[in-house]
């Protein structure tokens, strides 16, 4: 079941934001490893940073996720956000 709010979501929860940024470091990865393994030799620092990077947001969201951003959720006693 969808929260009443899912567009407003979308569009302004950290979570949301950190997710898609680990999203592109995740496509981005594989794209770069078939770059590097045909025009240039491998460089596992690179690899090693894209990873970590990865994972770092991936941590990132989790956390934000659970804090409250207040244009979203409203007040903490059940209220709906503001329209605006």
């Amino acid at each position: 079941m969808l929260v009443h709010n899912w567009r407003e979501v979308l569009k302004r929860a950290w979570s949301v934001r950190l997710m898609m940024l680990a999203l592109f470091f995740i496509v981005l990865e594989p794209v770069y490893t078939f770059a590097a393994a045909t025009w240039v030799a491998k460089n596992i620092y690179i690899q090693l940073a894209m990873s970590m990077a990865t994972g770092l947001l991936t941590v990132a969201a989790i956390v934000a996720r659970i804090f409250v951003q207040q244009k979203i959720s409203g007040d903490l006693n059940g209220k709906p956000p503001a329209e605006g």
